[in-house]
This record gives structure tokens, sequence and C-alpha cells, in this order.
């Protein structure tokens, strides 16, 4: 079954999002890059055991060393060559926290588990953002201005296609959570489902992943996938969500 899933994930998770407003997608031989957000960002295929990798980097760090912004790679677990995270470090590519690919088949999912006594989930627009960008700073101790700008923009991209959701107590948010519905009506992410520390083990993030699976359901999709942290793995694997490779940003940032 995981073999299936990550089959899936290859063919239709190797390319990109809906780039905010004022970011575009360009080619580099088998690459992606995306321009024009807080930092780039880079993917491709499985295996570029074909091509001259250690030039693909370089041409990477050159066009935006240019620009004078940082750019992520994002490589998989599975990826070949094998050796291609000592070579983005050879590059001076550096490793964020490795995070588990999961994945599950919507109808597989149990049925809608709700939000906890107190608690209200519901979908909001723009004018919750402020807000959203409050709390994850809250939750990760550092400016996340830049959530902020990657859900605004975003939604002034294609509206349609960026669901968030809030989960508020007390007239406050206390988690959030968005759902990026990809254009092939096939896979749908789930990103975010940040929760502030005294409102956790209440059930919350499980609310959160089923009104979007939900959402993502009468659209039509199949699949759900998310990037989960160490935290979320365990819970969305009692879920119904199988891992089936990591993913590891290389991040690599211009002289200063």
């Amino acid at each position: 079954m995981s073999e299936d899933l990550l089959a899936a994930y290859d063919e239709h998770l190797r390319g990109t999002g809906v780039p905010a407003q004022g970011a575009w997608i360009e080619q580099d031989g088998p690459l992606l890059r995306v321009v024009g957000e807080h930092r780039g960002f880079v993917t491709g295929p499985r295996d570029l055991s074909g091509h001259d990798v250690d030039a693909l980097i370089a041409a990477q760090t050159a066009f935006f060393g240019a620009r004078g912004e940082a750019v992520e790679w994002k490589a998989r677990g599975h990826d070949l060559p094998c050796d291609l995270p000592e070579r983005l470090r050879a590059a001076g590519f550096v490793a964020e926290p490795t995070e588990t690919v999961v994945i599950a088949r919507i109808a597989d999912l149990p049925a809608a588990a709700p939000a906890p006594e107190g608690v209200v989930i519901r979908r909001v627009g723009g004018e919750a953002i402020p807000a959203i960008v409050e709390m994850e700073s809250q939750v990760w101790g550092r400016d996340c201005g830049f959530i902020g700008d990657h859900l605004a923009g975003g939604l002034a991209a294609a509206d349609d296609r960026l669901a968030i959701f809030t989960a508020e107590a007390a007239g406050r948010v206390v988690a959030a959570g968005w759902a990026a519905l990809r254009e092939d009506g096939v896979f749908a992410s789930l990103w975010g489902g940040s929760t502030l520390q005294e409102w956790r083990g209440r059930g919350i993030y499980r609310a959160l992943v089923a009104v979007r699976a939900r959402l993502a359901a009468e659209r039509g999709y199949r699949y759900l996938q998310v990037d989960a942290s160490a935290d979320s793995r365990p819970i969305l694997e009692r879920l119904g969500f199988t891992a089936v490779t990591t993913t590891t940003p290389y991040v690599w940032s211009p002289p200063a």
C-alpha cells in the first residue's frame, strides 16, 4: 500500500502549489523553481542521476544569489542520486528539520472529529491573517510574518485553492491550519496545524484535520498529504495516514 501511495506522491506532488501573487514558477532543466516569495523554492523529479547535479545546484545558488535571496531545495528521502544531501551541503546548503511525508486516502479516513467544548472551528479569509500570525509567532517564538505574507499571497492568487481554518476560543485564535487544493484534483495538502501550548491535547489538531478532509472530499479529491513533524506524525497515523518518505528543506542563503 505504501508503495502505491509513494508512486502517487511522485506522480502528483513533485511540482509546486499556486505561487503567491507576484511570484512565478519557471523551469530550469529538470527542476522547477518558485521566484518572488519570501525565499526561493526548488523541486525536482525523484531521479536526477542522468543530469549534472552539481551544475544544477550551482545554477540555483547563482540565480538566487544574483537576486540577493535565500532558496530552499526540497529533498526527499528516496531521491536519487543518494548523495544529493552531501552535494547540497558541499554547495553551502544547510538542512532544516526533517519531516515525514504521510498520505491518506480520504475515503478511508474516520468520520469527522468534533471540536472540543468551547472551541469553534471556522473557515476564514484574509481578515484572520493577523491573528494567525500572532498565534504562530507565539508558538514558534519568532516573527512568523512570512506565514501571513504566504497566506495573503495565496488568497490573492487563487482563493478557491487555499482554504484557511482557525480554531477560536475565548475570543482568540488558538490554532490554525490550511489546505492547498492542488490543481490536478487528486491531492490536497495540509499545512499549519500549530496550536498554543495551553490548548494542546484536547483534540483541536484532529478536528482541524477532519474539517479540511471533509472539504477536500466535497471537492472530489482522493488523497490528503502532510509533511508531518515528530509531534504530528503519531496523531496522523492514528487517523489512518501512512508514512511514505521523508522530506528535508536544504536552505542556501547568500553571503551577508
